[in-house]
């Protein structure tokens, strides 16, 4: 498996994902793993969930018109 390596991460971006890690019972580096997957495969994760609960087409076009698409603002960690 690949790995990566990220430089200059701020101090504040670093300890917010501490936090974060402490919260969800996992190491830093599994929390950037699972931030980083969450980035990049949204619909994916819906779409899963839809089939472990056998959700119809309809049923999930009926989520799907009322999900709000308004894109997240940027974080602040001050």
């Amino acid at each position: 498996m690949p790995s990566v390596t990220v430089r200059n991460v701020p101090d504040e971006v670093h300890r917010a994902i501490r936090v974060r890690a402490a919260q969800h019972g996992r190491s830093i580096e599994a929390e950037m793993r699972d931030i980083l997957e969450s980035a990049v495969k949204p619909p994916g994760r819906v779409a899963e969930i839809g089939r472990k609960l056998k959700l119809t087409e309809e049923e999930f076009a009926i989520f799907e018109s009322v999900r709000d698409k308004t894109p997240a603002r940027a974080a602040s960690f001050e």
